[in-house]
């Protein structure tokens, strides 16, 4: 009725890398020791005894610059592939790829203008 017999090994593939994840996490809770006490739950400090909450709250500065990082870094990554064919590709595909380049580039000079980018 169907023709999707050529599709047998994909629907496997799928059911098997999505099998292997959900049986590993499943034996790991089943075989994994269970001892919950205060000593377990407290947090752990090189040994010393913690001071103070464990829980501390950081500034969103640090996520700002993490984020740019990533961007810049998946950027890069995306690059990459485009500069070693770029004998091949012509002008039109260099022209996108500077637009792509440009739109982190405005992005992070509005950042820097705004002042999300500064420590203090």
């Amino acid at each position: 009725m169907f023709l999707l017999h050529e599709y047998d090994i994909f629907w496997a593939f799928l059911i098997i890398s999505s099998v292997i994840p959900i049986l590993a996490f499943v034996i790991s809770g089943v075989l994994a020791p269970v001892s919950e006490g205060p000593e377990k739950l407290s947090s752990y400090e090189s040994g010393i005894e913690p001071m103070g909450d464990a829980w501390l709250q950081f500034r969103i500065r640090y996520y700002m610059f993490a984020l740019v990082f990533v961007v810049f870094d998946v950027e890069t990554v995306f690059l990459y592939p485009w500069a070693m064919s770029f004998d091949v590709l012509g002008v039109s595909v260099f022209i996108e790829a500077l637009i792509f380049v440009l739109i982190p580039i405005v992005g992070s000079v509005y950042a820097w203008r705004k002042g999300a980018l500064e420590w203090s």
